[in-house]
């Protein structure tokens, strides 16, 4: 039996530049404690994808010190964006070639009998996901590439309604996204990040699934619910998915399991105090 595909996918790392945290979170400490268990635990992997909001606030120096944390990884890794990255500053640090000839960070990846699409989800100024018409056709063009192997398609954005606060920062026009999806016979798993929380799905037959990523974690938050959702230290978490030619399994690696409450007050202060140092 040949060897199943096997992906680590990382999200929501949120570095800040040395000396800073982000929520009270040392961002870097968490990648550092993430990276290591991937190599204890999945240096066998095929590829680890980090699956956008790598910096906190897009900063140069938060770039920096993603290179040079990762450059700690065994496995090979690719790179996307989400709302809380620079698109400039991103390819200035990481260079150019991450993006296609629209300025996209997307590709394809073809490994083990399967396509892996990285999908950008990201729109310069927007919390909202958007996959424009553009990213679309070449969504399209992909799969028609692959109807003979099964895809699995990573983005930053999460595309299934959740029923949570959450959903007002969802993908825009999700429903054409699912179109496009459904040309193909075998979507395997459509994973994301970007929502802080552990969830799987299905919507008109395609399976979605996001990871709660590697900053704070969010309490279940579903109508009905008497309590305001909180935001919680963890787990810190990624996953690992385990694909052949019949199957495709995601599992959920908590590299750290803390899980105290963080004090509202202690949101948006990094944010505020660069806007005064600006102004």
């Amino acid at each position: 039996m040949s060897k199943p595909l096997k992906l680590v996918i990382m999200s929501d790392l949120h570095l800040v530049p040395e000396g800073e945290v982000s929520n009270t979170l040392d961002t870097a400490a968490r990648l550092h404690a993430a990276v290591d268990s991937v190599n204890r635990d999945h240096a066998d992997a095929d590829l680890c994808i980090l699956a956008g909001d790598l910096a906190d606030l897009g900063e140069a120096d938060a770039y920096h010190r993603l290179r040079d944390i990762i450059a700690l990884l065994s496995v090979d890794t690719h790179l996307m964006l989400g709302n809380h990255d620079d698109r400039p500053t991103f390819l200035a640090v990481m260079g150019a070639d991450q993006a296609d000839a629209n300025g996209h960070v997307q590709k394809v990846i073809d490994i083990r009998g399967h396509r892996v699409i990285l999908l950008d989800s990201s729109e310069p100024g927007l919390v909202e996901g958007v996959i424009c018409p553009a990213r679309l056709d070449w969504l399209a063009a992909r799969l028609d590439e692959a109807m003979d192997r099964p895809v699995i398609v990573v983005l930053h954005h999460h595309v299934l309604p959740l029923s949570m606060p959450v959903d007002s920062i969802i993908l825009r026009d999700g429903a054409a996204l699912v179109d496009v999806l459904r040309r193909h016979p075998d979507i395997r798993q459509v994973i994301a990040g970007h929502v802080h929380i552990t969830t799987t799905g299905v919507w008109r037959g395609i399976p979605f699934t996001t990871l709660a990523g590697g900053h704070y974690n969010v309490s279940v938050n579903l109508p009905g619910h008497a309590a305001p959702q909180d935001r919680l230290e963890g787990p810190g978490q990624y996953a690992v998915v385990l694909a052949d030619q019949d199957s495709c399994v995601v599992h959920f690696e908590n590299f750290l399991d803390r899980h105290p409450v963080i004090a509202p007050e202690n949101f948006g202060r990094l944010r505020a105090a660069r806007r005064g140092a600006d102004a």
